[in-house]
């Protein structure tokens, strides 16, 4: 869904179209929930912080907005830490990334996408997340995560060297 469509689909739900809300959902479910779960790496709770994105846009569709997939993809993102931070009230994030996100030491496991993210810092994750499944631009990523691009691009470009190294078991 192009920027003009998701404009045109958050005007339709502003005033009441369901089916609207159903595209939505049908076309942005999937990144929003990767995204998310990218943070929590807990599938239950990533569905329900993806249920909550949803159900927010549909009770309180946001007025126009100059980048709606951005602003979309920071709720979801805002949920999800904030609910991590529920879980362990007594960290930072820096420690929840350090507990959730352990290295991985078992070879054949490092084909698995999922273990080779896991070993990324959490901003890291989170960046390569944004853009390759959210499609954001490294500008939007980083009024998402409110950094300067440059440092964005730099971190997408360190944690891609990373999952490379991790994935072929650090053979180039």
């Amino acid at each position: 869904m192009n920027k003009d469509e998701l404009v045109q689909k958050l005007n339709d739900i502003r005033n009441g179209d369901k089916i609207a809300f159903e595209e939505l959902y049908r076309d942005l479910r999937t990144p929003v929930f990767t995204i998310i779960n990218r943070i929590t790496w807990n599938r239950g709770m990533s569905e329900d912080i993806c249920q909550e994105v949803f159900v927010k846009l549909f009770l309180q569709p946001p007025a126009p907005l100059k980048n709606p997939r951005a602003y979309i993809f920071q709720i979801a993102r805002n949920l999800a830490i904030d609910s991590v931070r529920k879980q362990m009230p007594h960290l930072s994030l820096d420690e929840i990334s350090e507990t959730v996100h352990h290295p991985l030491d078992d070879f054949s496991l490092r084909m698995d996408i999922d273990d080779a993210l896991k070993s990324l810092p959490t901003q890291e994750c989170e960046i390569v997340t944004l853009h390759i499944i959210g499609g954001l631009t490294f500008r939007e990523i980083a009024e998402v995560m409110k950094i300067p691009t440059g440092t964005a691009k730099w971190k997408y470009q360190k944690a891609i060297s990373k999952l490379q190294k991790t994935i072929t078991g650090g053979t180039l």
